[in-house]
């Protein structure tokens, strides 16, 4: 059987909620975000969220090799410039192949985070439901 809560317990979760819920309005009346969920893709990710989290995830993950690819890209052209034309068409060509490879498999680890955290939400949320039961007036 469960402990009763000490009622700052349940007082400090009903603030939290409604902070995140204030949060989560503010993000759902945004200008940008309402015609992005409009458009074909939105409503495309509104209707397969895991698809729209593995994207996510992919895009965060991504963000750093792609970085350091542009960056290559950018120092060797410069390197270019001063007759170093080969060397540059070579460092990008493995460097390609490199964020092909890079790209892949991050590809592969954000599906499988993507899951491990669709699995622990739902985990969690269950416990939290069993633990807390919600009170109906």
């Amino acid at each position: 059987m469960a402990k009763e809560d000490p009622p700052s317990t349940s007082k400090d979760l009903q603030e939290l909620q409604k902070k995140l819920s204030l949060l989560v309005e503010s993000i759902q009346n945004n200008s940008k975000v309402v015609a992005f969920m409009k458009s074909l893709v939105g409503q495309y990710l509104d209707r397969h969220p895991f698809l729209a989290l593995s994207v996510l995830v992919f895009v965060a993950m991504s963000a750093v090799p792609v970085g350091f690819f542009l960056l290559i890209v950018v120092l060797t052209s410069l390197a270019a410039f001063v007759g170093v034309i080969l060397l540059e068409g070579l460092v990008i060509s493995v460097g390609g192949l490199s964020l092909l490879c890079v790209l892949c498999g991050l590809s592969f680890v954000s599906l499988i985070m993507s899951g491990t955290i669709i699995v622990s939400y739902i985990v969690v949320s269950s416990l939290v439901n069993y633990w807390f039961p919600p009170r109906y007036l």
